[in-house]
């Protein structure tokens, strides 16, 4: 005898009922009446970050002023934050800098990858790939004139190792595609980049937070990422690099400013690095948004990110299933994977009419947010998203469709990021 599936408010129910995350939520100032699923674009407000930055704010530097370089660890911030993420992606202490933009690290980790590869000329890269990292691939290329950027999916990368790899400096991916959300293997990735000879260059800033990372065990070289997104630490927070211990003594910075200097505070006529990660630091570190982050990183203390990843899957799984049973029907497409050790934490469905989609959700207080031309993006997080939530929004957008409640054509009245 075979049981009845369950139906979707029931399977709500139960995975709701059963989730050890779920407390976590407190953890986040959260608006009434919302559901967000753009925390993949920009993270809530932890609540520990008001009272951090306040602090900061008036006591640190309206009291304390420029003692708090010392007393209260300003100078130290980029490093002590970038160990509490390196613990997040797998990172043994002392090789994690936080601070800057992602642009800037992932500029400072391309330059140094390929110098470490100086008798080599194809700087690899996905030609899907975040356009950042698709500028700033030829940007780093055109300064070196044997560099040649070649743009290779992931699911041809192998064959292409295979005819140039000899020839391949650098191989830069990142683990979940920030459009379809679909999960690439990073360790198999970076195994065959070592096997041609290659440095391999990670962008997580669709992973870190929402799924275990293991930077040090499946030895990548040098991996960026944001502080925004599921790291929770606002519009603009500084990113963070990771450079292998295996390379402190050889790898190059292609911007020396003088926080990266062994010397910072001696005026020495001549730049010289400082000794491990800290040669990675650039000019004077934004404080506020630094400590902003650090206190959004403790909604991650005594988190498992094993179970994070658990629910994150749990929560996909489900938001599939609901766009199969509702929305399927009327004419919208999953793109994302099915298979569920190849998603990330976000799901992506296609509609030609995705920007119109989005506005009239946000009008229903569903927060989500569409990749041109086409893809509307459905973020989660383990640490307070439901399954409740899912449905709700996957409800919302059948009655949008069913009724025509939307602007085929709505202006561009702001950004949709």
């Amino acid at each position: 005898m075979t049981t009845a599936p369950l139906a979707l408010d029931e399977r709500a129910a139960r995975a709701d009922a059963d989730d050890a995350l779920a407390p976590l939520a407190e953890r986040f100032v959260l608006p009434d009446g919302v559901i967000y699923l753009d925390g993949n674009s920009l993270g809530p407000l932890p609540a520990a970050v008001p009272p951090a930055v306040t602090d900061v704010v008036t006591r640190q530097w309206g009291t304390d002023l420029i003692g708090s370089w010392n007393d209260n660890g300003w100078w130290d911030a980029p490093l002590r934050i970038g160990d509490t993420i390196g613990r997040l992606v797998g990172a043994a202490p002392g090789q994690t800098v936080a601070g800057d933009s992602t642009s800037v690290h992932l500029f400072t980790a391309l330059t140094a990858a390929a110098a470490l590869r100086p008798d080599r000329r194809f700087l690899v890269t996905d030609p899907g790939h975040f356009p950042t990292d698709r500028y700033l691939a030829e940007a780093v290329a055109r300064r070196q004139d044997r560099l040649e950027v070649r743009r290779i999916a992931p699911p041809d990368l192998d064959a292409f190792l295979a005819e140039e790899g000899d020839q391949v400096a650098v191989v830069s991916y990142a683990p979940v595609d920030f459009r379809t959300g679909e999960l690439y293997d990073m360790a198999a990735t970076t195994e065959a980049a070592h096997r041609a000879g290659a440095l391999a260059v990670w962008d997580l800033c669709h992973a870190a937070g929402a799924m275990p990372l293991h930077l040090d065990a499946q030895e990548v070289d040098f991996a960026v990422g944001c502080g925004y997104k599921f790291l929770n630490g606002g519009p603009g927070a500084p990113a963070y690099l990771y450079v292998a211990h295996r390379h402190h003594t050889s790898f190059e910075t292609p911007v020396t400013g003088w926080n990266g200097h062994a010397n910072p505070f001696g005026a020495d006529r001549d730049y010289s690095p400082a000794p491990g990660i800290a040669r990675a630091r650039i000019g004077t570190p934004p404080i506020l948004s630094l400590l902003a982050l650090e206190a959004a990183l403790t909604v991650f203390e005594d988190v498992d990110l094993a179970q994070v990843r658990a629910k994150s899957m749990s929560l996909t799984e489900f938001f599939l299933r609901c766009a199969t049973e509702l929305l399927t029907p009327l004419g919208i497409e999953s793109v994302t994977p099915p298979d569920p050790s190849r998603r990330g934490s976000h799901i992506a469905l296609r509609h030609p009419h995705a920007l119109g989609l989005t506005h009239a959700l946000a009008q229903r207080g569903v927060i989500i947010d569409m990749r041109a031309p086409d893809l509307l993006r459905f973020g989660v997080n383990a640490l307070y998203t439901t399954h409740r939530q899912l449905l709700t929004a996957a409800r919302h957008l059948q009655e949008i469709m069913q009724e025509s409640a939307y602007d085929p054509e709505p202006p561009r009245t702001g950004p949709v990021t």
